[in-house]
């Protein structure tokens, strides 16, 4: 285990929250899993062995909480924890958006998944990180041929610390992470996920992800010049 052990819920039974929950448990770290349906979900599991509550229940029983839910029903399902999340440090993974016609397009335009969370949730403390990503790099970033980037975006600095230490319990190294400031930077974020049907198409369905890279100190003075 890496750093102190964490108490981690994970909304969201799906691809995403299973292999988050495995990944931490694996760590030594305490995870509770909720669910709409967790007799079904009990019945699914296959990991180690770990708590699958309601919703609520498992949302009230960390201090960070993860929303791996579908990002389309993440709104309707999360406002109605308000009571539960209170207080907590809620890590948003999810992006919402739609399918038409013209194809992916983001749900909410002008705005993001994160900003209507911290809106309807006034009194929990919402960051956006690792949505960026196929959900493989989310616990292996040194598996990437070159160092991958996470974002944060968040209100409050303390959330995103405990968002930091998540993160280096999963292998993402400090200077992988990249605080972009408040939360509405989360619609730039969520906004790269629109790329990803064209990528898959080009690259398949294979582990990738976002790097930022800078130009050395050198190469900036001789273009300044």
């Amino acid at each position: 285990m890496s750093g102190a052990p964490l108490t981690v819920s994970i909304l969201g039974t799906g691809r995403v929250g299973t292999h988050l929950a495995i990944a931490l448990l694996q760590q030594g770290h305490t995870v509770i899993l909720g669910s709409r349906s967790p007799e079904e979900a009990t019945a699914r599991w296959t990991g180690p062995t770990v708590p699958i509550l309601p919703l609520a229940a498992a949302a009230s029983a960390a201090p960070l909480v993860v929303n791996a839910l579908p990002g389309e029903q993440a709104l309707t399902v999360l406002s109605g924890l308000e009571t539960a999340l209170a207080g907590r440090v809620l890590l948003d993974v999810a992006n919402a958006t739609t399918r038409t016609e013209g194809g992916l397009t983001l749900l909410y335009p002008g705005s993001s998944l994160a900003e209507r969370l911290q809106l309807v949730l006034p009194e929990t403390r919402v960051v956006k990180s690792l949505n960026t990503m196929m959900y493989r790099v989310m616990t292996d970033p040194q598996g990437q041929a070159m160092p991958p980037t996470v974002f944060l975006a968040g209100n409050d600095d303390g959330a995103k610390q405990a968002v930091r230490e998540l993160l280096g319990a999963l292998g993402w190294q400090p200077e992988w992470q990249l605080d972009l400031g408040d939360v509405t930077a989360a619609r730039g974020t969520e906004a790269l996920f629109l790329v990803v049907p064209s990528l898959v198409q080009v690259l398949g369905f294979v582990p990738f992800s976002v790097s930022v890279t800078q130009a050395r100190k050198s190469g900036l003075e001789q273009t300044n010049r």
